[in-house]
């Protein structure tokens, strides 16, 4: 059932070809920081003049660039792992995956809240679209840096 309390529909996953432990040992291997969109976007930045910080600890979520003078929070996020697009392709998943994946979109939700109530401007990158064309993406971030300098 799903929450409107109809029936839900069959999930289309065939099972994994690997042993859970297989399984586990080949997802603790992806990299939660450092990963090439976020050099990406710190090159792109750089380049620009930007001066930022990284995964920034007193912040909700842990923020993948941080520019504290233009109160800037910025992730850069994995579409897999953040659930991008989720609702197209979430029954492909078991459940234990599902249940991991809404759980982190759930997580990102509220520490997107808590930026924004602290006065915070929150911009979140998608994967694909540093990969798309990081240039722009570098654009995004100096347009709302420039735009939280402006008076108001």
């Amino acid at each position: 059932m799903n929450k409107k309390g109809e029936a839900a529909p069959p999930r289309l996953h065939r099972g994994d070809i690997m042993s859970p432990e297989t399984r586990s040992a080949v997802m603790s291997r992806i990299r939660g920081k450092g990963t090439k969109p976020e050099l990406a976007m710190e090159a792109g930045l750089s380049a620009r003049g930007l001066v930022f910080e990284t995964h920034a600890r007193d912040l909700p979520g842990r923020p993948d660039i941080v520019i504290r003078e233009a109160r800037v929070a910025v992730f850069v996020d994995g579409d897999f792992w953040h659930g991008r697009d989720f609702a197209k392709w979430r029954l492909k998943l078991s459940e234990k995956w599902e249940t991991k994946i809404a759980a982190n979109i759930s997580r990102d939700r509220r520490n997107r809240r808590a930026l924004r109530a602290a006065g915070w401007k929150v911009i979140r990158i998608w994967e694909r679209q540093v990969k798309a064309d990081t240039a722009r993406c570098v654009r995004r971030i100096m347009r709302a840096c420039a735009e939280s300098s402006e008076p108001r």
